[in-house]
């Protein structure tokens, strides 16, 4: 018998998610070897008069690919995703890797290639800006591992996290979203950080079980030459396989001109993907009730109670900085008091501290009301 819970994501993820209406052709992309879900998904975007399309991926396999191609290769790769891509009106994501770590021995140029060949122009700019898309994790043991719980325990802790009522959430993030989008300058300060920079004109925008499962923020984006100062992000990231840890970041007018990290030289190279790597391109606070601690994945770290992330990379359409780039790296600061505490001034306002909303009018983002 299935679980009512996954039939209940399910019926999320395409009704209120993607919003499936009839005619809608649908991919669901599957990473990992999870089924249930998959299946539940085909049969919820069929009631809704969809049709579903699917595409399953063993990253094993990807990481044996990606190290015996090349550029011709991914241009022709590239070229099939990117035609399927733009039938598609929805896409729904899933991702259920056994290990996160499995693309950690591609050769970094291959990586690189494949990012600016093919992730860029099928996802970033035709699935991101063109079409309904959702995506989220499922659990399994590995997801379990990295959050240091049983695989039951976490189980529950998944449904509690992706079947929140994001509704209500949508509603009590209206008063930040509307300060966001008159703020100019944003001060961060936690140990070994003090950073500014302005967000005026950039405007802000809601993430509300929309585009991500689990969710719970509000983005904006600096001004691309107004960061000064630096940032010592407290979790751990893995972006293409590796694992990046202790990652800190200086900026001069933008950019950022000093980098650091448990591999400093990994973490530059990087960064020098392109132009647009070393400047921003998010910045976001995070006040998911339910995420509390980093399990080393950024659909859910991104969304910590108490946390912000502030990502080098590709700015989006709807809080445009101008800023371009193949990558879009959310990294996190927590900012609660088990991580060192810290707090976020909006025009030299204190509107969080410690990770909780401090002023009246933003006090229903925080834990206690959202449960």
């Amino acid at each position: 018998m299935r679980d009512s819970r996954l039939q209940k994501l399910a019926a999320n993820l395409a009704g209120y998610s993607v919003k499936v209406q009839p005619g809608d052709n649908v991919l669901i992309e599957m990473i990992g070897s999870e089924r249930e879900l998959l299946k539940c998904l085909i049969e919820e975007v069929a009631r809704l008069g969809g049709n579903p399309f699917v595409e399953i991926e063993d990253r094993s396999v990807t990481r044996t690919l990606l190290n015996h191609a090349n550029e011709e290769q991914l241009a022709t790769w590239a070229a099939y995703d990117l035609d399927r891509m733009k039938r598609m009106d929805g896409y729904i994501g899933i991702r259920a890797g056994e290990n996160v770590n499995e693309l950690a021995d591609v050769a970094a140029d291959k990586m690189k290639a494949y990012d600016r060949i093919h992730r860029h122009p099928v996802h970033m700019e035709q699935r991101v800006k063109k079409t309904k898309w959702v995506i989220l994790r499922y659990p399994n043991s590995s997801m379990a591992q990295s959050a240091n719980m049983s695989t039951e325990a976490f189980e529950d802790f998944y449904f509690d996290v992706c079947n929140l009522d994001y509704a209500k959430m949508d509603l009590a993030m209206d008063p930040l979203q509307k300060l966001m989008s008159r703020t100019d300058k944003v001060r961060i300060v936690s140990p070994g950080t003090d950073l500014t920079f302005s967000i005026k004109g950039i405007g802000a925008q809601k993430c509300s079980g929309e585009r991500n499962i689990p969710d719970g923020e509000v983005y904006s984006c600096p001004v691309r030459d107004s960061v000064n100062g630096t940032i010592a992000y407290n979790t751990p990231s893995v972006y293409n396989g590796f694992t990046y840890e202790n990652i800190k970041f200086t900026f001069k007018d933008g950019k950022i001109v000093e980098a650091t990290a448990n591999d400093t030289e990994r973490i530059n190279a990087l960064l020098d993907s392109d132009d647009g790597a070393r400047h921003i391109g998010e910045f976001s606070l995070g006040f998911n009730p339910f995420i509390l601690h980093p399990m080393k994945d950024t659909l859910f770290d991104e969304k910590i109670a108490g946390s912000l992330h502030f990502t080098p990379g590709q700015a989006y359409d709807v809080t445009d900085n101008g800023n371009r780039s193949s990558i879009h790296w959310d990294l996190v600061l927590i900012q609660r008091p088990e991580y060192g505490g810290g707090e976020v001034y909006f025009d030299d306002v204190l509107i969080r501290k410690d990770g909780l909303f401090v002023i009246p009018e933003l006090e229903g983002l925080n834990p206690d009301s959202l449960k």
